[in-house]
């Protein structure tokens, strides 16, 4: 940050162990591949991030056992990037919406846990008699709760890729190597399942980050919008570090 002086020179202010990374990305222990367009692979980004990784907080964990004793663990490490120097802060999972108000109370900075959370705006750009769909990695696990904390309107049609070969078990069961082919077919075919068994589904939004790299193939064959956590975090930090210059 630079503020003006009266001879038109600038100064430059500090405060902060790192500038320029407004977003802090609170991470699972993860070891599955991070390929672009994944939200842990920091070349996905237009902008700095920041990531921290929470010990302990492995995919099963979070994912199928709700996050159970993890709550102060993703608080800490959620302070740390604040003191280090973030705008905001968001996570890399999508069932991390359990924790929206006890994080948002503790950082002190904004914070969007879920890419959840973009369903009751998407629906509001909707015409009407058509709604948002979600897919998500392990819709057997995703609960009235994970919606009810992210503001997902009552009736969300959801469909899981769990029934694929290689997505779901993969990251689920954090293996260190994919058929990144496999995988994108994983999420075609849920897609197509989401769409074909809810013609009012005008968007679909992808719960898990993970699902990212595979956002234009799903646009392709269902010729719907598709929102993830991309187009979340993006909008994000356009507000916490608007661009200069217009």
């Amino acid at each position: 940050m630079t503020d003006m002086k009266p001879d038109g020179g600038h100064i430059a202010q500090g405060g902060k162990a790192i500038q320029g990374a407004s977003v802090g990305i609170l991470m699972l222990e993860a070891r599955f591949p991070r390929i672009p367009g994944d939200m842990g692979n920091a070349l996905t980004w237009p902008f700095p991030v920041h990531y921290r990784v929470v010990r302990g907080a492995s995919p099963d964990r979070v994912v199928r056992q709700r996050a159970e004793g993890l709550l102060e663990d993703f608080i800490a490490a959620a302070r740390e990037l604040v003191a280090d120097g973030v705008d905001g802060i968001t996570t890399n999972c999508g069932f991390l919406s359990l924790f929206q108000d006890e994080l948002a109370a503790a950082a002190g900075v904004p914070v969007a846990t879920s890419s959840l959370m973009q369903a009751p705006m998407i629906q509001a750009t909707l015409p009407p008699g058509k709604r948002v769909g979600i897919l998500t990695i392990s819709a057997d696990t995703l609960t009235e709760e994970h919606l009810r904390k992210a503001g997902v309107p009552d009736g969300t049609p959801v469909v899981g890729t769990e029934g694929g070969r290689e997505f779901s078990r993969i990251i689920l069961n954090n293996e260190e190597s994919m058929n990144v082919e496999a995988a994108r077919q994983d999420l075609v075919e849920a897609a197509r399942e989401l769409a074909g068994a809810n013609p009012e589904v005008g968007a679909i939004l992808l719960e898990c980050t993970n699902m990212v790299p595979y956002a234009a193939d799903i646009n392709r064959v269902t010729g719907l919008p598709v929102f993830s956590i991309y187009s979340f975090v993006t909008w994000f930090q356009s507000a916490l570090q608007p661009r200069a210059g217009f």
